[in-house]
C-alpha cells in the first residue's frame, strides 16, 4: 500500500514537471512568424512587445513601415520606418504594442518591385 504511495506520488510530481517545462517553453519559444502575398511582395512578419522583423520573401523593398491596430479596443498606432538589419531583412523598434492581444498590422513596402501595403493579422504576447 505504501509503495502504491509512492509510486503516485512519483507519477504526480512527474507529471507536474512535465506541464511545468511545457509552459516554460512555450512562454519562451516567441511568436509564431505570420506569412502574406500582395501581388509585387511577400513577407514573414515576428511580432513581440518591442519590435517587428519583417522578412521580405518577394519584392525587392527599400524601405518598410509598420503600423498597428487594434480593433477590438480601439488602439492605433502610428507608422514606424522599421530599419534594414541585413538584405531582405527589415527590423521596427519602438511603442508598436500598446498591450497583449490580436493586432492588425499594415506593412508598406517601397522599392524596386513598386509600393504595396500588406496587412497580416498577429497575436502579440510577453
Amino acid at each position: 500500500m505504501k509503495q502504491v504511495k509512492s509510486l503516485r506520488l512519483l507519477v504526480l510530481g512527474g507529471l507536474v514537471a512535465v506541464v511545468v517545462a511545457a509552459f516554460v517553453i512555450a512562454r519562451t519559444s516567441g511568436p509564431d512568424p505570420v506569412t502574406t502575398t500582395g501581388a509585387r511582395y511577400a513577407v514573414t512578419v515576428t511580432a513581440d512587445r518591442s519590435a517587428v522583423g519583417i522578412r521580405v520573401d518577394r519584392g525587392e523593398a527599400d524601405t518598410v513601415t509598420v503600423a498597428a491596430v487594434m480593433p477590438a479596443m480601439g488602439h492605433a498606432v502610428p507608422e514606424v520606418t522599421a530599419k534594414k538589419a541585413a538584405p531582405g531583412h527589415f527590423v521596427a523598434e519602438g511603442d508598436l504594442f500598446l498591450m497583449n492581444g490580436a493586432w492588425e498590422l499594415s506593412v508598406r513596402l517601397a522599392g524596386r518591385s513598386g509600393e504595396e501595403t500588406l496587412t497580416l493579422n498577429t497575436l502579440v504576447t510577453d
